[in-house]
């Protein structure tokens, strides 16, 4: 199978081995990725601060940038289900809006592929140890993704899931919700980062490295030995 990889912006500046670790997974289950350098942003920073005409400049770069004609997968289930639910926003009508919706039908989110596309959940993945998995916003909400990802690291050899309190509650990162409401902001990861700590994990495991990344600076802050990886990452390990 022929795949598209979008690499968002976030992934592609601070943590590249994800993507990377998702085209090494994605080949193992037998497809051929195909990634377009030119790709630049998906819009959802300018669209999520209220510039929709300067979105839409972007979100047309994207349309540009990828075509219908294959899947489109990418580590990020923000960025997926803002392509998915919000181009329809921008693009109301003619060929834009047609491949809006097109492009809309085609991009998956990493895991959502890998189960409900692909139908492959074993990769000979080995990692030691304990995890507790948070749910993005996005991935629950936006993509409905719930099994999906536990599915997948129940075949990881050596690793036990355990679940976290409050797992399906916000980690507080939300983009721009950071910056404008940045105490709030910073209570909800402290909050997040202790239910994962409470499970005694060693990983803690997402869909999205941006929740990753605000909880991780809690966790970073107080040498708590807790570990941030991408499901990419995990998928990836031991082989």
């Amino acid at each position: 199978m022929n795949v598209q990889l979008f690499v968002p912006c976030f992934v592609d500046q601070l943590y590249p081995d994800a993507a990377m670790n998702m085209v090494k997974v994605l080949r193992k289950a037998g497809c051929t990725v195909r990634y377009n350098a030119n790709q630049t942003c998906c819009g959802q920073p300018a669209f999520n601060a209220g510039f929709w005409d300067d979105a839409k400049t972007v979100c047309s770069k994207f349309l540009a940038d990828f075509d219908a004609d294959s899947y489109i997968v990418a580590p990020s289930a923000s960025c997926v289900g803002f392509v998915r639910n919000y181009y329809s926003k921008l693009f109301t009508e003619g060929a834009d809006a047609q491949k809006a919706k097109a492009i809309g039908e085609k991009i998956f989110e990493f895991s959502d592929f890998l189960v409900n596309v692909l139908q492959q959940t074993k990769f000979g993945a080995r990692l030691e140890g304990v995890a507790t998995y948070h749910d993005s916003c996005a991935a629950l909400r936006e993509c409905h993704l719930k099994t999906e990802p536990r599915t997948l690291l129940a075949e990881v050899a050596g690793l036990q899931l355990v679940e976290m309190n409050d797992v399906e509650t916000c980690c507080g990162f939300g983009g721009t919700f950071a910056v404008k409401f940045e105490p709030i902001s910073i209570n909800m990861g402290e909050q997040k980062a202790e239910n994962a700590m409470a499970t005694n994990a060693d990983y803690l495991i997402s869909t999205d490295l941006s929740c990753l990344m605000h909880i991780g600076g809690y966790i970073d802050k107080k040498s708590i030995p807790l570990k941030p990886m991408h499901l990419a990452d995990v998928l990836a390990s031991g082989w």
